[in-house]
């Protein structure tokens, strides 16, 4: 096969193409941006496995491009998630938006090619500065300020890559991006960085704060890139480290409570989001070749059926102007094409059979079970039937069953039904074929996710959270659906530790300006009235002394003197 742009690194020609598109005449906007990832995947698949491109930077060898099975799972997922979200996006006229979302795609991509930990900072860098502009584009002023807050969070997150690459590279003599222990401060400080961008347990609430204050076409792209790069380096650096094995299952567990009583259907999906996040980062800490591939299997079927959620959702915003559950209802009259691609998506996302979901999440509860991760395969299971209860069945019977809220609309635009119909279609393909899938994953392992205990075991799971769904509707104990504002885990930084903060310097400066006065004013009093009585002319000091104890004075002090001088 002939190489296309061999020297070029894969994403620069998304990356450095998006940059073009403010000078590309307007009716060529749409196939310009539909062909730069299309010719980005041509690019990668033309590049043989082992293919690298070497450069040296200011002295240091670094290593832009590195062509191996993982990178090259990860690359073919984020060129085709960018060619969704770019025909998701083409009835957009902000060129804005279409010039961020390429250059925030075109970097993941580089990012997930980085042989060397420099390279891997250049590109992390560029998906926090270009993503951050899918929030601002909303032009609203709480989606500046959440704007501000996701990139205070995700330069952290590079400068903590920063020091520990520096660390790293004084502690090994090497910038190489391999798989790494614990051992050491720059291990510790590059793990931190990745486990910020991959929304650990305490760290994940810039996810859900974020990602539903972006623009319609920006959260699509915003849900497939930034927390599935970290758990891309996660794979290629900490595979095998048990401790994700515990921070993975608490990040499926903690979100299905929020997602159950959240009324911002895309705020549901973020923490849907984070619950599928601890699949994988539970498979990389079991760090198997089955749970690796499990890992890459159940990102790549991730990032399509989580786009799909996402540009349904961004459908019913863009026509109805609103996203809160209790706001909406009885839109299967109006949008009943994007009903249907929301339910597949929901099924896919559920892990229902012949779905995508279904293929990929399997694979890391297999893993979970042969490793005798008993407590571990537990968790996991009840964080399925919690992601059914949440984005299976809430997201699609709120926003277009439950009841009739009297809003009628147009059905999404062509193209976004478009896209939508082809993340539907290949949620479809990969649960019916899914041997089209193992046959991209790192490693070889021969995998059967139709068994029968494994079918009629997660059918028995679905259809006791449904029934355990319909169970609480009837009676009336579900969450009811309110305009409310829940509090996570954030309210400690942004609203409890100001507030006790504040507290605590009124309480230092009344405790200083009573030092100030009790105090300081006493003894400063005592020192001057004391001073007065010692070195006034009528003080102690004051009085003339006899000659002869001058004398012994003026002696001791000389005798002093020259003994310091002479030793």
């Amino acid at each position: 096969m002939i190489e296309l742009f061999p020297d070029l690194p894969v994403g620069y020609l998304v990356m450095l193409g998006a940059l073009l598109i403010p000078v590309v005449p307007r009716r060529l906007v749409g196939p310009y941006m539909l062909a730069l990832p299309v010719l980005g995947l041509v690019q990668l698949w033309s590049l043989p496995l082992g293919h690298t491109v070497d450069l040296s930077l200011a002295g240091l060898e670094i290593q832009p491009t590195r062509v191996d099975r993982l990178s090259r799972i990860f690359g073919t997922i984020f060129h085709m998630a960018a060619l969704l979200g770019a025909l998701y996006a083409l009835h957009v006229k902000d060129r804005l938006q279409h010039v961020a979302a390429l250059v925030y795609a075109g970097s993941a991509i580089a990012a997930a090619f980085a042989g060397d930990l420099i390279s891997l900072f250049i590109n992390w860098e560029l998906t926090a500065i270009s993503s951050v502009f899918l929030i601002w584009a909303r032009r609203t002023e709480r989606a500046y300020t959440v704007g501000l807050r996701y990139l205070v969070i995700q330069v952290l997150s590079g400068v903590l890559l920063l020091a520990g690459a520096i660390s790293w590279y004084a502690e090994t003599g090497s910038l190489a991006f391999e798989r790494m222990e614990l051992s050491g401060i720059g291990s510790w400080l590059i793990f931190l960085s990745f486990g910020i961008k991959a929304a650990f347990p305490f760290l994940h609430n810039w996810l859900q704060d974020a990602y539903p204050e972006a623009t319609v076409t920006g959260t699509v792209f915003l849900s497939a890139f930034t927390t599935k790069l970290a758990i891309y380096a996660l794979c290629r650096g900490f595979a095998g480290t048990e401790l994700l094995i515990p921070i993975g299952a608490t990040m499926t567990a903690f979100p299905i409570f929020f997602a159950v009583i959240e009324n911002d259907m895309r705020r549901v999906l973020a923490y849907s989001l984070n619950n599928q996040l601890g699949y994988m980062v539970v498979g990389i800490g079991i760090g198997t070749e089955m749970s690796i591939n499990g890992t890459a299997a159940h990102a790549f079927a991730h990032i399509i059926y989580k786009a799909l959620l996402f540009m349904s959702m961004g459908a019913v915003l863009h026509r109805v102007g609103t996203i809160k559950a209790a706001e909406l209802g009885g839109l299967y009259k109006s949008m009943p094409l994007t009903t249907v691609f929301c339910m597949i998506g929901a099924l896919a996302i559920s892990a229902f059979p012949f779905l995508s979901g279904f293929v990929s999440k399997s694979m890391i509860m297999t893993a979970a079970a042969d490793e005798h991760y008993t407590i571990t395969f537990v968790v996991l299971l009840f964080a399925s039937a919690g992601v059914c209860d949440h984005s299976g069945i809430k997201i699609p019977f709120f926003t277009f069953f439950a009841h009739d809220s009297g809003k009628r609309c147009k059905e999404a635009p062509i193209n976004m039904l478009l896209a939508m119909g082809t993340a539907a279609a290949l949620c479809v393909l990969i649960g019916i074929f899914p041997d089209y899938l193992y046959a991209l994953l790192p490693h070889d392992v021969a995998y059967n996710a139709y068994t029968v205990t494994h079918v009629v075991t997660q059918l028995q799971l679905l259809m006791f959270a449904g029934l355990a769904f319909g169970v609480m509707m009837r009676a009336g104990i579900y969450p009811p659906e309110l305009n409310a504002v829940n509090i996570d885990f954030d309210w400690t930084y942004r609203r409890a530790i100001p507030a006790l903060w504040s507290q605590l310097r009124t309480g230092l400066v009344v405790a200083d300006q009573t030092f100030r006065r009790d105090y300081l004013a006493r003894t400063a009093s005592l020192l001057v009235s004391g001073s007065r009585e010692t070195y006034s002319p009528k003080g102690r000091m004051g009085e003339p002394w006899a000659t002869g104890p001058s004398s012994l004075i003026a002696a001791v002090l000389l005798g002093a003197f020259l003994l310091l001088y002479y030793f």
